[in-house]
Parts: structure tokens; C-alpha cells; sequence
């Protein structure tokens, strides 16, 4: 489903993110994508979704190498991902309920429909009796919640998370590597940035492991 082919990223300046990484991931599978900071986690995850290109070689989603897709095609191929970010990136003048709504309404969801599709999200993410709260009254672990419940409410064939347990307790972590597995269980692929090796990894989990840009 997602594949790097010698992949490399250099930013303006001459950063070099990303060097020669090439690997697969197929459809379902859980990944984890560790370093430190300044590894190149986002810059991976970032080139997968589409939100930066790569400056050499090739990634595929599918079939489609999407880095040479036209801009304007970009929109419909961010439709199979859902996305949570470490700073959640929530609208902060927007209820629970309408954070959660806005990607379905971006797409034309709107009505009866969305309104199931939003509360089915807040209560897979334990959220579903705070519908009308604002989100600066949430705590930190029910802000990241409401950002994961917004990443699946269009039912995404890829969820991202960069850091998505950064600088939250440990029973709050807990519970978020719980739901992210809930997800990875039904079939989405889940790709997680975290810091360290280990934490919320079993020895099962297929781990990426990144050292200076490189797949070490």
C-alpha cells in the first residue's frame, strides 16, 4: 500500500530530513516510527500524506506516485488519510461536536449523516457526553481524543499520529495506544511517530527506526 523507493528530502538551506530510505508497508499493518528528535518522523509521515514532496526518489500510495500528482489532485488523495498531530491543530472558537464535523463537511457530508458519523467518532473515543464543550476546557488527553475522533470521523484507510502520547501521562497514553489498536484491528493502516523504541510497543509491532534521516 505504501512504499518508499530511495526516497531522500532536502529542505531550503540544505537540512538533508531524509536519505535514501526505501521500505514497504501493506494494508492493515501497524507501524511504529521511532528517533530521535530531529530523525526525520514528521518528514516521513509528512511525505506519505502528501503535506511535503520528496526531493528524490519515488513514494507510492496504491499505485500512484505522489510526487508527481498535480496539486489539485492532492485533496482527493488526503481523503484516505486521517491525521493527528502532537499540538492537535483543533479549532479553538468550534465545539467539540463541530471540530469533529468540519472533514465532512469539507466533503460534502452534511445533515443527518454527519451528525451520526460525528457522534459514532466521539463515543469510539470516550468523548460522546461532551459534544457541546469547547475545547479549551478539555484536558490535554481529551483534546488529543477529540483530535483522533475528527482523524476518523470520514473513515480514513490510513491514520497518522506524529507524537500523538508527547507529554501525556501514562494512563492517558495507555489508553490512547488502546483506541489507536482498536483502529489498526478493523482493518485501517496505522503508522504512530513516537520518540523511543519501546513504551508502547510489543514485540510483535513492526518498528522504523530512524538515526540522522536513515533507516538504521
Amino acid at each position: 500500500m505504501i512504499k518508499f523507493d530511495r526516497v531522500g528530502k532536502l529542505y531550503p538551506g540544505g537540512h538533508e530530513a531524509l536519505n535514501n530510505l526505501s521500505f514497504e508497508i501493506a494494508q492493515g499493518e501497524l507501524v511504529f516510527v521511532t528517533g530521535h528528535s530531529g530523525a526525520g518522523k514528521s518528514t516521513l509521515l509528512k511525505l506519505i500524506a502528501g503535506l511535503e514532496r520528496a526531493t528524490s526518489g519515488t513514494v507510492l500510495i496504491g499505485h500512484q506516485n505522489i510526487s508527481q500528482l498535480r496539486r489539485a489532485a492532492l485533496p482527493f488523495l488526503r481523503r484516505k488519510f486521517g491525521m493527528v498531530f502532537q499540538d492537535h491543530k483543533l479549532l479553538y472558537d468550534r465545539n467539540v461536536f463541530d471540530n469533529v464535523a468540519l472533514p465532512l463537511h469539507i466533503n460534502g457530508v452534511v445533515g443527518q449523516e454527519a451528525a451520526k458519523r460525528v457522534r459514532a467518532a466521539l463515543d469510539k473515543v470516550g468523548l460522546l457526553g461532551r459534544e457541546r464543550a469547547m475545547p479549551v476546557t478539555l484536558s490535554g488527553g481529551e483534546q488529543q481524543r477529540l483530535a483522533i475522533a475528527r482523524a476518523v470521523v470520514s473513515r480514513p484507510e490510513i491514520l497518522i499520529a506524529d507524537e500523538p502520547m508527547a507529554n501525556l501521562d501514562d494512563s492517558y497514553a495507555t489508553d490512547l495506544m488502546r483506541l489507536f489498536r482498536s483502529f489498526h484491528q478493523v482493518g485501517v493502516t496505522v503508522l504512530i511517530a513516537t520518540h523511543a523504541r519501546g513504551g508502547e510497543q510489543s514485540g510483535s509491532d513492526r518498528v522504523l527506526h530512524l538515526t540522522q534521516g536513515k533507516l538504521a
